[in-house]
């Protein structure tokens, strides 16, 4: 026999801290993330097409069909890296395009990127046409798990869309955006992962934070996909999807000014998953470059 007390029975609540005392971080004793070092050399600013040398397309690592259509480094858009993908989706377990460094640890992305249609300076016209970053655990095409804060068209245009796909289910969230250069932040810290951005002229807002179960190794890079519509039928059945190329009506250009790396680091009180231990304001001093 199984004896349950009131007090006993269902969840118990994980106490939050209250907004002053242990467990919290203040504004005045978070740091901005340090440049430089080991991972601060993976950093690129494209103003130079070697650049392009350090980075690696997915499609040829983990030989898959290559979803590009056109990328380039300082050749198309001066001191930016460009790419424009061919139909293709990051969903649930369906793939596009994606190139990257592998970096280990606890890292902060920081990219300025521009996203329009191809027709001229608008936002695509298709829907789930985005450009952004991506954080990606390696060898993961039978379960899928990878974090992503990208900006374009999604169920609307001009939307930042923030996602965690774990073991092949996608979890999307939308957010308004004005058109025009964005800056996004890609990090992860410990036990959570975070996606924050910046419209241009604007203040750093954090999109989305995510309890973090991937390793420590991840691929780190840049991906545009666009086109959902054109899967038609296919887009239950993400294994013919990603079998070949789905003949469609491509409308992404992904201009990218810069990707910077960086170390966040939280002192071992701070729980970044809890907004009253540490709140969006001291989040973005912690994840978001100094000046930036």
């Amino acid at each position: 026999m199984v004896v349950c007390v009131l007090s006993g029975c269902g969840t118990t609540a994980v106490p939050q801290p209250t907004l002053t005392g242990p467990g919290i971080l203040t504004l005045q004793n978070a740091s901005p993330p340090a440049p430089g070092g080991e991972v601060g050399e993976a950093s690129t600013e494209f103003d130079d097409a070697a650049d392009l040398s350090a980075w690696t397309k997915l499609s040829e690592t983990e030989k898959d069909v290559d979803r590009i259509a056109k990328y380039d480094v300082d050749k198309t858009v001066k001191g930016s890296m460009y790419l424009e993908p061919k139909t293709s989706a990051w969903f649930d377990g369906f793939r596009g395009p994606f190139v990257y460094q592998d970096l280990a640890g606890d890292i902060v992305m920081h990219a300025r990127v521009k996203v329009t249609g191809r027709s001229g300076s608008g936002w695509p016209k298709r829907k789930f046409s985005l450009g952004g970053l991506m954080a990606r655990q390696p060898g993961s095409y039978a379960k899928p798990n990878w974090v992503s804060v990208a900006v374009g068209t999604g169920e609307k245009s001009g939307q930042v869309e923030v996602k965690y796909t774990q073991d092949g289910s996608s979890k999307p969230q939308e957010l308004a955006v004005k058109s025009g250069w964005v800056e996004l932040a890609l990090a992860r810290v410990g036990r959570v992962f975070v996606a924050l951005y910046k419209e241009d002229g604007g203040a750093w807002k954090v999109g989305r934070r995510w309890p973090s179960t991937l390793p420590d190794v991840l691929q780190w890079g840049v991906t545009a996909y666009t086109d959902w519509d054109s899967y038609s039928l296919l887009k239950k059945d993400a294994t013919k999807g990603n079998a070949k190329q789905v003949t469609g009506t491509p409308d992404l250009k992904l201009t990218v000014d810069f990707v910077r790396f960086l170390r966040p680091e939280l002192p071992e009180y701070a729980d970044p998953l809890n907004t009253a231990s540490v709140s969006d304001e001291v989040l973005i001093k912690a994840m978001t470059p100094a000046g930036a």
